[in-house]
This record gives structure tokens, C-alpha cells and sequence, in this order.
């Protein structure tokens, strides 16, 4: 990470599905600024991976959940507020996609897609919204994707929960305004990342994805990280019910 400070040295900021790509990533730029970090997954192996990698001692905290269950997502917010004591910022990072079309989709594969995406987004900014309405302060970040706006094949269900996450950034952003808590977006074009790996990695269809955006390159996780830290900073304290497109000038096209 380049040398910029944010300003949220010892804040407390929980990002969803930390243990690898965007989330990781998040996670080490967070501890760069000398923030202190919980993360989630649902393998505990990914989880011990990640914390050997983050090396940030105690500054660190992982724990197990599946974000579209309540009971984890209890469990999740319980566990942090014992241990670091407040939440600064929540953000969610969950995220998948499974390569279908919708009109031949199984109605428990738009459910799976849906739930992962939008479910877990609802849910743990739910608990989050509630501890920092109590105490007049926080923020809410999510990671949308050009596809909330832009459909694409076989990236549909994905693009409708996107999609959805916008819109339930600008209620909650009304919802909580008069709390001092901020909600806003980020949405990138492709990362390279290994949610991505089957796009990038086949170079003439990356060739054909590159030529979309004006930038002539797909973006890679530290272009997603810094808007993010961004917005967790002071410096976005009158930001809310925003999505910030970062996608090298795709959607200006």
C-alpha cells in the first residue's frame, strides 16, 4: 500500500468474507494504517490462513460465519463488541456468483446467489446500524459491482443482487443520517482476484473485457481498497448514500 494516512488509526473495522482477495487485501491496508481488524469466513482453515498472513497480533480478530445466517451473524457482532468493545465500521465484502443465465437458473441457485450477496449485506449492516445508532457514530461500506448496472451474460443474479445492495445503500443512508452514521458503496469492474480468475485468465476474453474500459486495464485490489479506506476516514464525514464507481472509466462510456 502506498504511504497515505486515512486517519483511522485505532479505529475498529469488521470486513465480511477477510480471509482472501478484495477482503485480505482490505484487511492488510486497514492494519497498514494501524487499524484494528475483524474478519469473517466460513472455512476456519481460510481463516487461520489469513491471520498468519495479516500477522497483526492482537489488533486482529477472525472469526467463523456464514453471513446469510442470523445466528453466525449474531455471533459475529457479539464477539467483536466483547473483545474490541464499539464498531467503527462495517465492511461488506461477501460476495458470489455462480455462471448461470436467469430463465434456466434453479430457483435455489438464485436463492444461494441472493443470499450470499444480498442477505448477508442486509443482515450484518442491520447489526452493525444498530450499535452505531446507539452511539452516534460509524460507517457502512459495501462492495457493489459494475454489474448493478451493467448487464452481462451469465452474470445476471449477481447484477440483480448488486443491484439491490445500491439501493438498500441510499435507504439505510436516509435511515441513518440523523445517527451520524454513513452508508455508501464502491463498485468496481473486474479485479483480478481469484473470484475473477476465469475472466482474466483467458487472455482473448480479457482482451475484449479491456477494450470496455477507457483505462485499458481491469482493476486490481488496491484500486477497490483505497476508496474503502476512504470512506471509513474522516475525510468522508459528509458522504452518505453514495456508490463510487471505480472501473477505469467503463460506465462513462
Amino acid at each position: 500500500m502506498e504511504n497515505i494516512t486515512y486517519g483511522i488509526e485505532g479505529n475498529v473495522v469488521m470486513v465480511t468474507g477477510g480471509s482472501r482477495g478484495i477482503g485480505l487485501d482490505l484487511a492488510k491496508g486497514l492494519l497498514a494504517q494501524k487499524a484494528n481488524v475483524v474478519i469473517c469466513g466460513r472455512k476456519q482453515e481460510g481463516l487461520d490462513a489469513a491471520v498468519a498472513e495479516l500477522n497483526g497480533g492482537e489488533h486482529v480478530l477472525a472469526i467463523r460465519a456464514h453471513v446469510a445466517r442470523e445466528a453466525d451473524v449474531e455471533t459475529l457482532f457479539d464477539q467483536t463488541l466483547e473483545h474490541f468493545g464499539r464498531l467503527d465500521a462495517l465492511v461488506n465484502n461477501v460476495g458470489m456468483n455462480l455462471i448461470t443465465g436467469v430463465v434456466d437458473a434453479e430457483p435455489a441457485l438464485f436463492t444461494k446467489i441472493v443470499e450470499s450477496n444480498l442477505t448477508g449485506t442486509w443482515l450484518c449492516s442491520r447489526k452493525a446500524a444498530q450499535s452505531m445508532r446507539e452511539r452516534k457514530a460509524g460507517r457502512i461500506v459495501s462492495i457493489s459491482s459494475i454489474a448493478a448496472r451493467r448487464a452481462a451474460p451469465f452474470m445476471g443474479i449477481y447484477g440483480i443482487a448488486k443491484a439491490a445492495i445500491e439501493m438498500m445503500t441510499q435507504t439505510l443512508a436516509q435511515e441513518l443520517a440523523p445517527f451520524n452514521v454513513q452508508v455508501n458503496a464502491v463498485a468496481p469492474c473486474m479485479v483480478r482476484t481469484g473470484f475473477s480468475h476465469p475472466f482474466w485468465s483467458n487472455h482473448d476474453l480479457l482482451k475484449e473485457i479491456v477494450k470496455t474500459i477507457p483505462m485499458g486495464r481491469i482493476a486490481e485490489t488496491a484500486d477497490v481498497v483505497h476508496p474503502v479506506l476512504f470512506l471509513c476516514s474522516k475525510g468522508a464525514g459528509f458522504i452518505t448514500g453514495q456508490t463510487i464507481m471505480v472501473d477505469g472509466g467503463a460506465s462513462a462510456v
